[in-house]
């Protein structure tokens, strides 16, 4: 952790020592003491202090007392009996016969199909050369005018 710190501190004042050997910052630097001294600074007038009114808000109305309603009494449900719980019917004893399988029809079988052979044809080959790329000229081609270039 110790040599990240280092490291960071050692970048940023090689980023700073660049950023201040820069060219402009070097004229900059050499006008302003080529320069004379700057004038005065200017003073402002000063500001005339106002009396502050002191702000009181006038009083709340009082709110009047309202009526409480008086609501009626909720009606009471009349209590519901708890059912008979009904008995279910008993399960016969005896065992359910097993009914019989169904025999399922055979199906026939396919004849077996033999494939003719495939044709011998050669894979394509890939190439393993690139292509030359073109070239890009480097100079511009000069477009006839009407009118003659401009003197010097």
């Amino acid at each position: 952790m110790a040599g990240f710190k280092h490291c960071f501190l050692l970048l940023s004042m090689m980023v700073a020592a660049l950023c201040l050997s820069s060219l402009h910052v070097s004229l900059a630097a050499r006008h302003l003491l080529d320069t004379a001294a700057p004038p005065p600074a200017l003073t402002l007038p000063t500001i005339p202090s106002l009396p502050i009114p002191k702000a009181t808000l006038p009083p709340l109305p009082s709110f009047p007392t309202l009526p409480k309603a008086a609501l009626p009494p909720l009606p009471t449900t009349p209590l519901i009996p708890a059912l008979p719980k009904p008995t279910l019917p008993s399960f016969p004893s005896t065992q359910i016969p097993s009914m019989p399988k169904p025999t399922l029809p055979t199906i026939p079988t396919a004849p077996k199909v033999t494939l003719p052979p495939l044709p011998s044809t050669p894979l394509p080959t890939i190439p393993t050369t690139m292509p030359s790329i073109p070239t890009i000229p480097t100079t511009i081609p000069t477009i006839p005018s009407l009118f003659p270039p401009p003197s010097n």
